[in-house]
């Protein structure tokens, strides 16, 4: 027996179907569902369109399509409708990001037409934790940025943000965008650091939350203070504000090759759980 499968874009009607499925995984979705918790299904709002596959009818997979490339809950089936309709769109997203599996489909898909990326981390491991360390005290300087160190946290942001990606978050549009972001983190309460004399000496972000999950984001330390263990001590105090104020899972995402950073999160806390994609353009 046939099953009817069709693709299209969602539209604001839909956003209760579609937080249906978000919700089923709030962990490795959370970076998405926070987008429409706040913004909804209109592009316009949520910066993007949000893709929908059905199967008899039923709404099953999603695929959020802006910046980011994002299959949702998706199934090869699905995967290949979503690069099917990417492929017709043609290229507009910096990056194409989610779990590994359907990501690496969906990229063996695009590559072709969309390829060469500049960067491929295929394993990207998933770690979470429902509970503060029990083995590292939380730094008691890190603490909330406030709006008026917005000066003083943005160039600890570009650096992080250039090791990590590779290319200056200042180019193109002189970094509008990029300081938008930063400022909104910081005037909802998410944007960590500790500042010694002047200088940020580590710093993180809770990039996406829900009531459900939020995701760390950002971690940093200054150079000339790496090696001893300032990433440990900084990031329990970071987990104890958001499991306090924020949800009841606190997830971040790593590069496989960093092994330092994947050592000093076990012992903050986080094990893993499953593994990300990413691939940058």
């Amino acid at each position: 027996m046939l099953t009817q499968t069709t693709t299209r874009v969602l539209e604001p009607s839909d956003l209760g179907a579609a937080l249906a499925i978000l919700e089923s995984e709030p962990v490795a979705n959370a970076f998405v569902t926070s987008r429409v918790q706040v913004a909804g299904l209109d592009p316009w709002r949520l910066g993007g369109e949000m893709w929908g596959w059905y199967a008899d009818g039923r709404l099953r997979s999603l695929c959020y399509a802006g910046a980011n490339l994002v299959p949702i809950c998706a199934g090869p089936e699905a995967v290949r409708a979503f690069a099917d309709r990417a492929r017709r769109a043609g290229r507009r997203c910096s990056s194409i990001v989610g779990p590994a599996e359907p990501t690496a489909l969906l990229w063996r898909l695009l590559e072709p037409g969309w390829g060469p990326a500049r960067e491929v981390r295929a394993n990207q491991p998933l770690m979470v934790t429902e509970s503060p360390s029990a083995e590292i005290a939380p730094d008691p300087l890190v603490r909330r940025i406030r709006k008026d160190e917005t000066e003083i946290l943005m160039p600890a942001c570009v650096a992080m943000f250039t090791e990590e990606v590779g290319i200056s978050p200042l180019a193109g549009d002189g970094g509008l965008l990029y300081q938008a972001r930063v400022a909104e983190l910081i005037g909802a309460g998410r944007s960590f650091a500790r500042i010694d004399d002047g200088k940020v000496v580590f710093k993180a972000e809770i990039g996406a939350a829900t009531t459900q999950a939020c995701q760390i984001q950002g971690v940093w330390v200054a150079p000339e203070h790496r090696g001893k263990g300032l990433s440990e001590t900084g990031m329990a105090a970071v987990l104890r504000y958001a499991l306090a104020d924020v949800a009841p899972v606190v997830s971040l995402y790593v590069n496989d090759y960093n092994a330092p950073a994947r050592k000093a999160y076990r012992r903050v806390g986080f094990r893993e759980m499953g593994t990300f994609m990413s691939v940058l353009f």
